[in-house]
């Protein structure tokens, strides 16, 4: 800390006398090119002043600054050359000038500079608070969610461990089967949790590609969720043109995953979802609509925040808390947003991503 700060001094040091000295130089240019007229002189060094406080923002530098200017403009660009003479009409005027621009100069950056100082501790503030947030959320859920499907693994293999002549084969297969589906699921979760842990490592913030089409990472993401649930059923709407949007591709396709997958097992329908894309004038939105049952109305108000209250069937809620939960950070750090409500014969989710990147 101690040679942080007199590295910092040696360097502001130099940048004063550097800058100082090439004023001069060019007040002695342009002093001898106009014929010894010193109209202009003040001003390089006023502006030699201002950029000296502008870079180190502190009283002491400027304030020897205007002293070093008022003594160079009496020497060297006030008849007689090369003499000092304190004693020449409006020297004061000119002293108290200079050293009014070096004071009020330096007071105004060291404001600026502090005011940049607080502006940034409260973003840090702010994105530690939002870590904290979704850190909790994510505990909140993964201590429901997760627990199910390692007590079902748990269960069925210490059964068979204990007593496996006890089991038919059909019996031994259904337990496999059970125990390959939660082994899915957990996989699932795990690509969840390592989704949100990019944006908590990136300080609640994402990495954008600034044109991604919308297409392809819809493509992409049936494609996954195929692969996990063959016999889902699907309808896919995309306006006929072609839509870009600055995000990042990967995210968004564990969220269109997440809502498609709580849909399909969620809603207890024989009826396709549906996936709409609609296009508004700044924004683009993902629409998952299923025919289903609908979303209870005790929980839709803090369905995607995934701290709500389950019901005593968890095994039909199961994973809702962490997908959504992640759904909900995911679109947030895209600077979107996400909203879920029921309709006549189902539920809907929908999440909004803006067309332009806000933070350029």
């Amino acid at each position: 800390m101690k040679n942080e700060k007199i590295r910092k001094i040696a360097n502001n040091c130099i940048y004063t006398l550097l800058l100082l000295l090439a004023a001069t130089a060019l007040a002695f240019l342009i002093f001898f090119a106009s014929s010894r007229n010193s109209a202009n002189i003040a001003l390089i060094y006023i502006l030699a002043l201002l950029l000296i406080s502008q870079h180190t923002a502190s009283y002491g530098y400027g304030i020897f600054s205007a002293l070093f200017s008022v003594v160079c403009i009496n020497c060297f660009f006030t008849y007689p050359y090369f003499a000092v003479n304190f004693t020449l009409n409006g020297y004061p005027i000119t002293f108290i000038f200079m050293l009014t621009i070096a004071l009020l100069a330096s007071a105004a950056i060291i404001r600026l500079k502090k005011q940049e100082q607080m502006i940034a501790e409260r973003e840090r503030q702010i994105n530690e608070a939002e870590k904290e947030r979704i850190r909790a959320n994510l505990l909140r859920a993964v201590s429901h969610d997760l627990r199910t499907p390692l007590t079902s693994i748990i269960g069925a293999s210490a059964s068979y461990m204990e007593n496996p002549e006890a089991f038919s084969r059909q019996e031994c297969l259904d337990m496999v089967s059970t125990i390959n589906e939660d082994s899915h699921w957990l996989l699932n979760m795990v690509e969840n949790l390592l989704s949100v842990t990019r944006i908590q490592n990136d300080g609640g913030k994402v990495a954008k590609e600034p044109e991604v089409m919308v297409e392809e990472v819809v493509s992409e993401a049936i494609s996954r969720l195929k692969k996990r649930i063959p016999d889902a059923k699907l309808t896919v709407e995309v306006p006929p043109q072609v839509l870009m949007v600055p995000m990042d591709p990967l995210l968004i396709e564990q969220v269109l995953i997440n809502l498609l997958e709580n849909a399909v097992v969620h809603s207890e329908s024989t009826e396709p979802i549906r996936l709409l894309i609609t296009e508004e004038t700044d924004t683009v939105t993902f629409h998952v609509i299923d025919h289903g049952k609908g979303i209870d109305v005790q929980i839709l108000p803090e369905i995607l925040s995934g701290h709500y209250d389950r019901p005593a069937s968890t095994e039909a809620h199961r994973g809702m808390g962490i997908g959504l939960s992640i759904c909900n950070t995911i679109v947030q750090a895209h600077g979107g947003t996400i909203e879920a409500r029921n309709h006549e014969a189902g539920a809907e989710f929908y999440f909004t991503l803006p067309k332009e990147d806000k933070a350029l």
